[in-house]
């Protein structure tokens, strides 16, 4: 069945979740495009610095909130998406957390925290809730919203004290926990899938996306859909390019990724498609200085 490329850019655009499937040789194959998921770091201290900067590059949209303005800004925190200065209360109900959002609370002080956690509790739950603190003084604030009428089966979800424990020190170590905290709740659930019906990639590439649904010359599509051993993407992995070879996204550069693109040229505009398997771990891969190994299957597919 022929996509609707347009339809499918317009969904990621608005932010909506997006599935494909594709028919390969193997059975088919279902590529999800999951839209950026907001990360809210109430406090603009000096751990949430690197937290940003990580959470970003992790593919996060950070919003940082603070209630002085020295602390929150758009030159203190450029890798953010968005900066609020205002009351820590006033501003989560601004930003109305969803069921979706993960939420960092690591603000100055242990009243600051409790009020942030006290507006987090009243409405919608976070897929992520963190608090900083230790674990004295957290079970000390638990109990009193305990008293103060807050379910303790809500506070118990409470990821405290925030981060994992990989005996972080230093203010960057810190950030690092609490990134590879998000990551575990991210990837909750997710088994190993290089050779899975559902891809692991699951990222939107807006240029890629643009470049098929925009370009109206003739295109193939190359989607990596099984890996094996060290390949240089994951399943998932997205390219397309017309006969002049304009292309956007990738399928692992390299000359895997050149032996990939004569082929898919090949079959612009005849409304093919075939699978090919590409092997980084033969002779001439190693000769030409190639530092990924493995294999991967790739679909080819005239998508006009």
């Amino acid at each position: 069945m022929p996509v609707d490329w347009n339809a499918l850019l317009s969904a990621v655009r608005s932010g909506e979740a997006a599935a494909l499937t594709f028919e390969t040789e193997d059975g088919p194959v279902v590529r999800s495009f999951r839209p950026r998921e907001r990360l809210i770091v109430l406090g603009g201290g000096h751990i949430a610095l690197p937290l940003c900067r990580y959470a970003a590059d992790l593919g996060f949209s950070v919003t940082v909130v603070d209630d002085r303005p020295d602390f929150v800004s758009e030159s203190r925190f450029p890798q953010a998406d968005a900066v609020l200065c205002d009351e820590f209360p006033a501003a989560l109900r601004r930003l109305a957390v969803t069921g979706e959002d993960y939420v960092a609370i690591i603000t100055r002080g242990h009243a600051h925290d409790a009020d942030c956690l006290r507006t987090v509790l009243e409405g919608t739950f976070p897929r992520y809730l963190g608090m900083i603190g230790s674990r004295k003084r957290v079970a000390a604030q638990f109990d009193l919203l305990e008293a103060e009428g807050y379910d303790r089966a809500l506070l118990d979800r409470v990821h405290t004290p925030i981060g994992l424990d990989i005996h972080a020190l230093t203010v960057k170590e810190i950030a690092i926990s609490i990134v590879a905290e998000l990551i575990q709740c991210r990837r909750a659930g997710t088994s190993f899938r290089s050779k899975s019906a559902v891809l692991t990639s699951e990222d939107v590439d807006l240029p890629l996306l643009e470049f098929l649904a925009l370009n109206p010359a003739p295109k193939a599509l190359m989607l990596v859909y099984e890996t094996y051993g060290s390949s240089p993407v994951k399943s998932g992995a997205m390219m397309a390019i017309d006969r002049s070879l304009r292309s956007a996204g990738t399928v692992g550069g390299g000359s895997g990724e050149y032996a990939v693109m004569e082929l898919a040229r090949q079959i612009i505009g005849t409304g093919a498609s075939r699978c090919v398997t590409i092997d980084m771990t033969n002779d001439v891969a190693a000769d030409e200085g190639m530092v990924c190994g493995g294999r991967m299957k790739v679909l080819i597919q005239d998508v006009g």
